[in-house]
């Protein structure tokens, strides 16, 4: 009788372990769920008693996202800096200037020492537009406090990014209500 399961492949033991004082975490690909991780990520922190900021480009707050409720009720630092994806957007021109800011507040608080967790939601899209050079992203993580933890979302991520990440996670696409016309739902997606 077959269970329908397959084998797990056989894998190398792993390597000795290494001490590091932080992390960076990347959650991209065109599947649903990148920045819903990395919230959870910023709840087991909150719950681990560590500092923990969220920086968001793209977003604007309109939408009033159940993840910055929940944010605010715990007190996790939270600047949502953007104006709206760019199909949303009336002046893309605006709609850069607002996440190179955001990008400032960004690198300025992964330097501070202030937080043991910052979440950089949606900044791979920044890079892909090219309105902050990925060399300087790189340079902002990489010159960050030793102990803040990052972690990253949006699709695409760009090869310099995964390079300097320890953690990269690919969400694919499987069947989303989207393609079926199904709009986003509170509680769901905000």
């Amino acid at each position: 009788m077959t269970t329908g399961r397959v084998p797990l492949p056989e894998h190398a033991p792993p390597p000795a372990r290494v001490r590091v004082d932080s992390r960076v975490l990347i959650n991209t690909g065109d599947g649903k769920g990148k920045s819903s991780a990395a919230f959870g990520v910023m709840a087991r922190g909150w719950a681990r008693g560590w500092r923990v900021g969220v920086v968001q480009f793209m977003k604007s707050g309109t939408w009033h996202a159940g993840e910055a409720k929940l944010a605010e009720h715990l007190g996790i630092d939270w600047w949502t800096l953007g104006d709206g994806f760019t199909w949303e957007s009336t002046d893309l021109e605006e709609s850069a200037a607002k996440n190179v800011h955001a990008w400032s507040v960004a690198r300025e608080k992964l330097a501070s020492g202030d937080y043991d967790l910052l979440i950089l939601d949606e900044l791979t899209y920044v890079v892909n537009y090219g309105w902050v050079p990925v060399a300087d992203v790189v340079a902002g993580i990489g010159d960050r406090w030793a102990k803040t933890n990052v972690v990253i979302t949006g699709r695409a991520a760009p090869p310099e990014l995964v390079e300097l990440a320890d953690t990269v996670t690919e969400m694919t696409v499987v069947k989303h209500a989207f393609q079926r016309g199904i709009p986003a739902r509170k509680g769901i997606e905000y």
